[in-house]
């Protein structure tokens, strides 16, 4: 693992909302606005940034948690700029903080965790387990 970022740096990365982010469950459309869940998923992108350019060519990223606030509703169509601030790493967890926003308006905050392990061992973990739940 290349430690090569300091408390504070930032990644950054927008995307437009699109019928397949909107909140919706089997049931159909809950509301035509970005879903949580879509954030979840933007919010691990940003900050899966910076594990991509730690990881050495034979460890890859694994995520640990996330913490979402959702503070504002995004829109059909609006683009949704996505902050991740790098806060710390402790031996292979790294913790980020994002902020997304349309505009000046604040969508969602909140933190993201991720550990970079060898891809071995990550093979290992999921062979493991593998049919444990059948």
């Amino acid at each position: 693992m290349k430690l090569l970022f300091a408390k504070g740096d930032t990644k950054h990365f927008s995307r437009k909302v699109t019928e397949q982010d909107i909140a919706m469950f089997d049931a159909g459309i809950v509301h035509p606005v970005l879903s949580t869940f879509s954030l979840g998923r933007d919010a691990e992108w940003v900050c899966r940034l910076f594990v991509i350019d730690m990881k050495e060519p034979d460890e890859e990223g694994i995520g640990t948690s996330l913490e979402i606030y959702h503070k504002s509703p995004a829109f059909l169509n609006e683009i949704v700029n996505y902050t991740g601030t790098f806060e710390e790493h402790n031996k292979n967890n790294v913790l980020c903080s994002f902020k997304v926003h349309v505009g000046a308006r604040l969508i969602a905050e909140g933190t993201t965790g991720q550990k970079i392990l060898k891809k071995e061992k990550i093979n290992q973990i999921f062979d493991s387990l593998s049919g444990e739940g059948s």
